[in-house]
């Protein structure tokens, strides 16, 4: 039995540190409708596995290889993640 990688059990906070951003970072991932992280009943994010690593690539492409927002979405579309 592996572990779930779509199951989200990390916070913000805890998410933003594992990416190495900062939490308004991934609300504007978020806001930019690059990634959909779960909410609860009473609106706060969680972030599972997948969720994270699909934010270190989002940041490695912006901020590594100078992709734009909407390169971001379009590769994003392309890989299906």
């Amino acid at each position: 039995m592996g572990v779930d990688k779509k199951r989200p059990v990390y916070s913000i906070g805890v998410a933003s540190d594992l990416v190495g951003v900062k939490p308004y970072t991934l609300r504007y991932y978020e806001q930019m409708g690059l990634i959909g992280p779960f909410r609860t009943p009473g609106n706060t994010r969680l972030y599972s596995e997948y969720d994270v690593e699909v934010c270190q690539y989002i940041r490695y492409l912006i901020e590594d290889e100078g992709v734009n927002v909407a390169g971001v979405r379009i590769i994003l579309t392309i890989k299906k993640v």
